[in-house]
Formats: structure tokens, sequence, C-alpha cells
């Protein structure tokens, strides 16, 4: 069993019931002193819940790996990790700046998609393994 995978996604999975806790809870507090927008609040949410669903899906990969061993299903595990920083990692500074007192992050707004298209290319390699299943 490859522990190292396993401590990630279970450490991604925490980092992101935590986040959601602090939008839901702390965040969301913080809308009446106009140091975060409702669209900056929804933003964050967005975050989390990608987070969670890449986490999920790393987890999902790590088992079927298991069974169905294969090359893409380390490339699409990298690349999920990738899409969560990049990603949800960047809205989480960019939503939060205000807070921060650090309007400069907005600086990286460029980021956020390019952890999206990280995203689209690890589900595009799971597609990858099922089609070479079937020529199989």
């Amino acid at each position: 069993m490859n522990t190292k995978k396993l401590t990630l996604i279970g450490l991604l999975g925490a980092l992101a019931v935590a986040l959601g806790a602090l939008g839901a809870h702390f965040l969301k507090s913080k809308l009446d002193t106009g140091l975060i927008t409702q669209d900056q609040l929804i933003g964050f949410d967005t975050a989390v819940k990608y987070q969670m669903y890449h986490v999920l899906a790393m987890l999902g990969l790590f088992l079927l790996s298991k069974h169905y061993p294969h090359k893409y299903f380390t490339w699409a595990y990298r690349c999920f990790i990738i899409g969560i920083i990049c990603f949800s990692g960047s809205l989480y500074l960019l939503c939060t700046r205000n807070l921060l007192g650090a309007e400069w992050l907005k600086t990286l707004g460029p980021i956020t998609p390019i952890g999206g298209l990280f995203f689209i290319a690890g589900w595009l390699l799971i597609a990858l393994i099922g089609l070479k299943k079937e020529s199989k």
C-alpha cells in the first residue's frame, strides 16, 4: 500500500472540511464588516467543493489502481493535486485577500483557470484508461 498517497488524501480531505467550516462560520460572519463580499464567500465555497470532489476522486483513483494498475492513474492523481493547489488554493487566497489585507493577491487570478485545466486533464486521463481497457 502506498501510504504517502493515502496520507495526502486524508490530509487534503480534512483540510477541505476545515476550510468549509471556516467559510460557513468565520468568513460568513465577516460579511457585515465588508472584509469579504457575498461573491467572495461563494468563490471560497466553490474552492472547498472542488477540493473535496477531487480528493474523493483521488481516493477512487487510489483504490482503482490497486485492481487495475495503469500509469495514467498516477498522472491523473498528480493532475488533481496540481488542480487543487492552483484552482482551490488561488481561490482561497483571492477570496480572502481583503480580510488578509493583501490586495496584491488578486494577481493570482490567472492561476485559477490553470488549475481547472489540470482538473480537466485528470478526468481525461481517466477516460483514456477506460478507452484503453475497452480496446483490449
